[in-house]
């Protein structure tokens, strides 16, 4: 095995850790989800008498924008884990190139991760390995 199917292979391996991170700190939103229903849905009786209740629409704000951003998170390693499949199955450049541009937000380990996938993604010997050249 040639130095490029090693380093797709560690590559592939990477995306699946980064995606399992992913998947776990995509789940922090689910907090501000249950706090927006506790808002909606919670007793006042907890309040002391000189706290005023937050209207009902703040509750569901925190709701919404809690499962956005916990759809988005499992969508975005849902996407990383697709592309370490694909790495190691050497199908789907595109994707795992476009998906490795967007890792790079994904601060820190995504970012290393997206950084190396695109540096090794770009080698004319690997664009061949995908029939690209």
């Amino acid at each position: 095995m040639d130095e490029n199917e090693s380093q797709l292979n560690n590559l592939s391996v990477a995306h699946y850790a980064v995606g399992a991170l992913t998947v776990v700190f995509a789940c922090m939103p689910l907090f501000y989800m249950a706090i927006g229903l506790f808002m909606v849905f919670g007793e006042e009786s907890f309040l002391p008498d000189t706290e005023q209740v937050p209207p009902e629409f703040i509750g569901w704000f925190f709701f919404g924008m809690g499962l956005i951003f916990f759809l988005l998170g499992q969508a975005t390693a849902g996407c990383v884990i697709a592309s370490g499949r694909y790495l190691k199955q050497r199908k789907n450049y595109t994707f795992s190139f476009v998906v490795a541009c967007f890792s790079c937000a994904i601060f820190p380990f995504g970012t290393i991760l997206g950084v190396f996938t695109i540096i090794v993604l770009s080698r004319d010997a690997v664009k061949r390995i995908y029939g690209r050249l």
